[in-house]
């Protein structure tokens, strides 16, 4: 019987046709829980996020970009070369059928510190706000200020809230069409009251990549009977308006998610962040210049190749390692 030579790249995609399905998810799930470990230790090392010694309150509502917020978080407290505590606090706001045992039990099981705060928010939403009224804004300030009350209380230095990549671009848009603003959602800032730091690790984070690890680790899900009953919501419509800008047109995301850290104050319209007054010739080449109109200059931004993160101490340099 005559040999029959295969080449290399035939073999390869030849066992790879024979993976099992089961060996395929586990890789694909081990992917995404490297990606997203590397992402979240990116956006704690790019905004200082999570320094030596905090004590950072976790704030879990039971829905899944929280869920996910924890999870990460504790794989990077396991990992981190800086000490950092982590509590979980969940505000019951007593909405009707709330199954008040689920995160107690889940976190419990979990083994992580947690805090239940029981707030009756929800009769106060429904008594102030008009019946088929967006219920968002109330609800938000009520749950802000019993956060920042807890928060002192627990001796928190840190109040992580679980907002993702799509939520900031949303809040981009909203601000724009309906606020006549450029403004987003920041991945770290001090607390309307002056008092905390609130950080969103979850920054860097794609929503479909939470959605992806939500099932992955079967979370226990507890519906909003509020805001997360409106349809009609404008971030709603923006956010679908963005799913289907990105069916059309894949890595649209990306490129926009992009460009809120790449700000070019020189080519917009305040002042206040650019002397266009005292603007002067210089005789030299101007890097702002109106060549930034001439076409077919766009560079795609780089996407997700982002190596190994750091964090910094006074001492130097540590890493986050993503390679477990």
């Amino acid at each position: 019987m005559n040999a029959v030579w295969i080449e290399p790249e035939q073999m390869a995609q030849s066992e790879k046709a024979l993976e099992p399905a089961t060996f395929k998810i586990e890789r694909e799930t081990h992917k995404l829980e490297k990606r997203m470990c590397r992402q979240v230790g990116q956006a704690i090392v790019d905004f200082n996020m999570i320094e030596e010694g905090d004590k950072v309150m976790v704030c879990v509502s039971g829905g899944k970009d929280s869920y996910g917020m924890l999870d990460i978080l504790l794989k990077m407290q396991a990992r981190a070369p800086v000490r950092f505590e982590l509590i979980a606090v969940n505000l019951d706001q007593k909405q009707p059928g709330f199954p008040a045992h689920v995160l107690p039990g889940y976190l419990t099981q979990l083994g992580v510190p947690f805090h239940i705060e029981n707030q009756d928010t929800y009769s106060i939403v429904k008594r102030v706000i008009p019946e088929g009224k967006t219920t968002c804004g109330l609800c938000s300030r009520l749950r802000r200020g019993i956060l920042y009350r807890v928060a002192d209380e627990l001796g928190a230095t840190k109040i992580a809230l679980g907002h993702h990549r799509d939520d900031i671009l949303q809040t981009f848009f909203l601000n724009m069409f309906f606020g006549g603003k450029l403004k987003g959602m920041p991945p770290k800032l001090v607390s309307d009251d002056g008092k905390h730091i609130v950080i969103r690790p979850m920054a860097n984070v794609a929503e479909k990549d939470l959605n992806r690890w939500a099932t992955h680790r079967s979370f226990p899900i507890i519906p909003c009977t509020l805001c997360g009953s409106q349809e009609n919501l404008q971030r709603k419509q923006v956010g679908a308006m963005l799913r289907e800008w990105e069916k059309k047109h894949p890595g649209r995301i990306e490129s926009m998610f992009s460009a809120l850290q790449n700000v070019v104050p020189s080519h917009l319209m305040d002042g206040t962040r650019y002397d266009f007054k005292g603007l002067k010739t210089t005789g030299e080449a101007f890097d702002d210049g109106d060549k930034a109109f001439d076409a077919d200059e766009f560079s795609p931004p780089v996407f997700d190749g982002m190596p190994g993160v750091a964090i910094l101490k006074a001492a130097g340099q540590q890493t986050f390692s993503d390679s477990n």
